[in-house]
């Protein structure tokens, strides 16, 4: 029996790389989005203004304490009550990239605030404008401290990207769904997902692990 199931499964392949497809292109879509606007937001918030910084805390809290599902479910489901109606998978890369950006915020935001008060004021001291201090002084600085959880970052959200299965979207979660209804063999079939999600995110997570080693041995040698 198992043999004929694991056969069955073999012809399921196309869809479950078509489904993978589509798993990395919504993610790869929301997280490279969601890093430039995390980035710009993660920046107000460490700003000086407080105004501002509040306004983008008091959002970011908002979306990294409650479900993602649910998030997706305004986007999809709620929006075209205001007359703004999304097909799936808009509203899935739409949904990903505010929740990537929030939480690339705070990230952006801690990497900045880690850097020592005196880099800032002797770039002040030097005539730097706003802007020359942030790219010259402070951003250089602060990417290694960004880097490690931001690339660990980007192998939660791959993960988070099985909910948008939930509204229709093709993606390998989906068609773990839709294979299990004929091969009911739940192990085997979520078993290929799992499979096809770790060869996703493992290049991310080794790289994660090689920026934590970099950063350990130049806090060492500054230390030293």
């Amino acid at each position: 029996m198992w043999g004929l199931y694991f056969q069955q499964l073999i012809q399921s392949l196309p869809l479950f790389l078509e489904g993978l497809q589509v798993t990395v292109l919504v993610s790869g879509l929301g997280i490279a989005a969601g890093t430039v606007i995390g980035f710009l937001l993660g920046i107000v918030r460490a700003s000086r203004n407080k105004a501002l910084g509040g306004i983008v805390g008091t959002w970011v809290d908002l979306i990294r304490g409650t479900p993602f599902l649910v998030q997706l479910f305004i986007v999809f489901f709620i929006l075209p009550e205001a007359g703004i109606s999304l097909d799936a998978f808009p509203a899935a890369v739409i949904a990903m990239t505010n929740l990537a950006a929030c939480f690339i915020c705070e990230i952006v935001s801690g990497g900045i605030l880690a850097v020592p008060k005196g880099q800032l004021e002797a770039a002040t001291a030097s005539g730097l404008s706003g802007l020359q201090q942030l790219r010259y002084i402070i951003l250089p600085q602060a990417m290694r401290v960004i880097l490690p959880p931001l690339v660990g970052m980007y192998v939660l959200l791959i993960k988070d990207s099985s909910v948008v299965s939930a509204i229709g979207v093709m993606d390998v979660t989906r068609a773990g769904w839709l294979t299990v209804q004929r091969i009911p063999e739940g192990i085997m079939v979520f078993g290929l997902v799992g499979i096809l999600y770790f060869v996703v995110c493992y290049p991310l997570i080794w790289l994660s692990g090689r920026f934590e080693k970099r950063m350990s041995v130049s806090t060492a040698r500054i230390q030293y």
